[in-house]
């Protein structure tokens, strides 16, 4: 085990949820399938408790701890992206598995994590300060996936 895990609560879908990510994300896989030794307050005995896995290299941990608390904004694995084919691919497998859409390159899969798919050519519009990082910010205002083309475009001017 990594000595530094992200733990990640889910209702009950914890195993589905990492065996999604390790088929969409390269450098993630389901790692261990841990089941309750005994009953406990949103499960039974020979349930799944914990699932160890790994989200693009890196370090999880899927807890089954019942509906008590839901995801939010406020975690978010954010993937780079090289182009808009990798883009496209990932944010379709999100949304399109039972997620939703949202602002500015957000989106949220059907567990209620929440995934910043990011194409690069953004984060370096953007590291790149003045006109060129206002331009791109301000098409990426207007965008829920992120359009690779219209953010080059920004950039350029």
């Amino acid at each position: 085990m990594a000595k530094n895990t992200i733990c990640l609560w889910y209702h009950k879908d914890a195993e589905a949820a990492a065996r999604f990510y390790a088929e969409v994300f390269p450098d993630s896989r389901l790692t261990a399938v841990h089941r309750a030794p005994g009953d406990y307050p949103s499960g039974k005995e020979g349930d799944v408790l914990t699932v160890e896995f790994t989200v693009a290299g890196v370090a999880c941990l899927g807890l089954n701890g019942g509906p008590m608390f839901k995801h939010n904004e406020a975690f978010s694995f954010q993937i780079a992206t090289d182009d808009q084919e990798e883009t496209d691919r990932y944010w379709n497998a999100i949304v399109n598995n039972g997620g939703e859409e949202s602002a500015c390159g957000w989106c949220k899969d059907k567990w209620g994590i929440s995934w910043q798919i990011t194409p690069r050519v953004l984060m370096e519009a953007l590291a790149a300060g003045g006109g060129e990082a206002k331009r791109a910010f301000e098409a990426m205002m207007d965008m829920r996936k992120i359009d690779v083309a219209a953010i080059e475009a920004a950039r350029r001017g």
